[in-house]
Order: structure tokens, then C-alpha cells, then sequence
């Protein structure tokens, strides 16, 4: 029950860190400034410049706007064409990570065994953290092109010093998200996958060395070694050779004793 609150709880925001980025990648003033009217003065006319990634806009005190759009993809600035490139790759990732994810959750009857599920899931918990990582780069690429720019000391006449604008934020909040349900979903699954070894450690064996008495030299109080005993193999084989020296002695003493009252009788 536990696993299942965990995965749902873990696709509920992963899905909902995906909503924000494709909402991100639509909305305005990804960077905007404002200018004054006249004498610097604020409340008698101001106007705003912003951009986001598809076009560069103007906005007056009356509310108009005057937008120009973005040239074709090759006539772009490179960090817009690195910040897209890294959006799509992101979302790509996304997307291939849900399917699986929500294939291979324990609330789900399809997918296979348990053990298919949990890889399902596992894969595609890295998939989400990677395209969350992807993410993550390109609003930070887009902020410290921004940045640079804030904070120089000296720039081109005419050039325009830019703000951080909501999107930007809304995507780090998303990316968040997106990473921490790749971190449920492999919560979940990774003890099932990899199992805890149990290691068995055994007590190490002493050898004591036989007791002597103070009487003898090799006298044990014991007739078999103090360590181990003798296999089994080896007693029998110590009986037979003993019973055969002691049936062949038996043997040859007969016989003699048999030539002994031959000779004895034949002297008679």
C-alpha cells in the first residue's frame, strides 16, 4: 500500500513539473525591462521590452504591443537555439518516461510480473531525472546569458539590461518537480531490485596444543590428538593392519609348535 501512495504521489507531481516546462515554453517575458517616461519618471509613461524564446517585443504605457518574430531556426542567437534544443530533448524524455512509468506502477494491470514492472519503472525514473536535468540547463543557460549582461560593467550603447522574468521560475519550480518524482519512482523499486546481501561472518577456531604431565615427556591425558580426531577411514584401516598382524602371528605360532611334535614323535 505504501509503494502504491509513493508511485502515485510521484507521477501526480513529475506530471505536473511536465505541465509547468510546456507552459514555460509558451509564455512571455522570459526577460523584461522597463524604461521611464519623461525626467525618469515612472507613473507618467513607461514601457517595457521583453522577449521570450520565439520573438522580441515592445510595449507602450497604452498597452500596445509591437512584437518581431524570430528569424528561421539557423538565423537565430545560439543560446536561444541551446535553450530550445535543450527543452525538447527534456520533454522528449518526459514523455517516454510517463508512458513507462505509469505501464509499470503496482495501481496498474498491465505491464507483466511485478519484477517487469519495477524495471519498467526504474528506467523510467531515470529518464524523468534526466530530462529534468535537461531542463534545469536550459533555464540556467538562459540565466546566465542574462546575468552576464546585468551585471557587466560596461556595455554596447544601445544595448538593454534584462531582468529574470516568471518563466524562468516557474521552470526551476518544474524541474524541481520533475527530479523529485524520478527520486519516488526509484524509491520505490530499488531494494527490489537490488536485494540486500546478508553476510554470514563464522567465529574463528583456536588451536590448543595437548596438556603434558609434569612426569613425562609425551604423555597426554587424552589417547587421541586434542584438535581434531582421527577420520574414520584411517581407524579402520589402523584395525584391519592390527587384526592381520595379530592373526598372522597366531599363524606362525602353530606352526610351530605343530614341527616342534612332529620332530618329537619322529625321535621316539
Amino acid at each position: 500500500m505504501r509503494k502504491r501512495l509513493i508511485q502515485i504521489f510521484g507521477f501526480l507531481i513529475s506530471t505536473l513539473g511536465w505541465v509547468f516546462v510546456c507552459c514555460t515554453i509558451a509564455m512571455d517575458y522570459w526577460r523584461i525591462t522597463y524604461i521611464g517616461g519623461q525626467g525618469g519618471s515612472w507613473i507618467i509613461k513607461t514601457a517595457s521590452y521583453w522577449s521570450n524564446l520565439w520573438r522580441d517585443c515592445y510595449t507602450d504605457s497604452t498597452g500596445t504591443s509591437n512584437c518581431r518574430d524570430y528569424d528561421v531556426l539557423w538565423g537565430v542567437t545560439p543560446y536561444i537555439q541551446g535553450v530550445r534544443g535543450l527543452l525538447m530533448v527534456g520533454m522528449a524524455f518526459g514523455c517516454v518516461a510517463a508512458i513507462l512509468c505509469f505501464i509499470g506502477m503496482d495501481c496498474t494491470y498491465i505491464g507483466g510480473s511485478e519484477k517487469a514492472k519495477d524495471k519498467l519503472v526504474f528506467i523510467g525514473a531515470i529518464f524523468h531525472f534526466v530530462g529534468g536535468i535537461s531542463d534545469m540547463a536550459a533555464y540556467c543557460l538562459y540565466i546566465n546569458r542574462i546575468a552576464r549582461m546585468t551585471f557587466a560593467n560596461s556595455v554596447e550603447r544601445g544595448v538593454l539590461r534584462y531582468g529574470i522574468g516568471p518563466p524562468i521560475f516557474l521552470g526551476l519550480v518544474a524541474s524541481f518537480f520533475i527530479i523529485l518524482g524520478a527520486l519516488l519512482y526509484a524509491v520505490t523499486v530499488y531494494l527490489v531490485l537490488v536485494p540486500k546481501r546478508v553476510v554470514y561472518a563464522l567465529a574463528p577456531r583456536t588451536y590448543m596444543a595437548p596438556q603434558t604431565y609434569k612426569g613425562s615427556r609425551n604423555r597426554t591425558p587424552y589417547n587421541r590428538p586434542s584438535y581434531y580426531g582421527l577420520p574414520r577411514q584411517s581407524r579402520q584401516s589402523r584395525q584391519s593392519r592390527s587384526s592381520g598382524y595379530t592373526n598372522s602371528s597366531r599363524v606362525s605360532r602353530i606352526s610351530q609348535i605343530t614341527e616342534e611334535r612332529s620332530a618329537r614323535d619322529a625321535f621316539v
